[in-house]
């Protein structure tokens, strides 16, 4: 079976007199912290919408890369324990946390 891409997604949550510096630290700050050595092919974050009742974390990060190994890899790399460094450097005792994390392999593709 070819390779197939592994998802890496992390929900978060902030006080919301934080939500617009959260938001602006984590696009232009911690997603190209992350980036950093091709391990990740894209990134996409979404804001949980209004819609329908939830108690989902607020905000879900998508972290997509190549393959289950190229993932292993990053959890070793330089540039997840810079960015997690930075992390708590950023907003250590502040209101903000990491409410889940998991990971996920492709079962299907389809379209």
């Amino acid at each position: 079976m070819a390779q197939q891409p592994f998802y890496w997604l992390v929900g978060t949550r902030c006080a919301p007199e934080l939500d617009a510096e959260f938001n602006e630290w984590y696009d232009n700050t911690h997603i190209p912290m992350l980036m950093k050595g091709g391990h990740i092919t894209k990134v996409t974050r979404c804001k949980l919408s209004k819609e329908v009742e939830s108690e989902q974390p607020p905000y879900m990060a998508i972290y997509e890369f190549k393959d289950v190994d190229t993932f292993k890899a990053w959890l070793k790399s330089d540039a997840l324990a810079d960015a997690r460094i930075e992390m708590k450097d950023t907003w250590g005792g502040r209101d903000m946390e990491l409410t889940s994390r998991a990971a996920y392999e492709t079962v299907a593709v389809t379209g």
